[in-house]
């Protein structure tokens, strides 16, 4: 069970009936294993199954998030004709953003995710490094 935390209080002393005043950060979870957008898919998918986790977020060669990505995702691609043990994660399309900043409000953050058709995205902090993943939950 997840604790709820107390619903925060307008300076007028009322409730905020509005929205719960949570930003994505206070909802995210642990961002997980993060890999290097350069690593080969199989590489990738091994560390995925080893690590028993239904994503990888992605750093670019910066450190930064360069995206998201699912054993689905990288399942389909192994399939494919042009696929070969060389392929590399920032060659096959994903989700590369927008993500969602530490500071959104849960709200609009969630609203976001569900317009892009995504079940989660990661959390960035403002020089676009990862923090954590924010999931919708059914």
């Amino acid at each position: 069970m997840t604790p709820t935390p107390p619903r925060p209080r307008q300076a007028d002393g009322t409730d905020d009936s509005h929205g719960t005043g949570l930003t994505a950060r206070d909802a995210m979870h642990a961002p997980g294993p993060q890999v290097d957008d350069h690593m080969a898919v199989d590489v990738a998918l091994s560390v995925l199954i080893g690590a028993r986790v239904p994503h990888l977020l992605l750093r670019d060669e910066d450190g930064r998030c360069a995206g998201l990505v699912t054993r689905a995702q990288l399942a389909a691609h192994r399939g494919r004709t042009w696929y070969s043990d060389r392929t590399r994660l920032r060659d096959i399309p994903l989700d590369r953003g927008p993500f969602t900043s530490s500071m959104a409000a849960l709200g609009e953050a969630e609203a976001a995710i569900r317009d892009r058709a995504l079940a989660v995205s990661p959390v960035i902090d403002q020089h676009g490094y990862a923090l954590g993943i924010l999931a919708l939950t059914p």
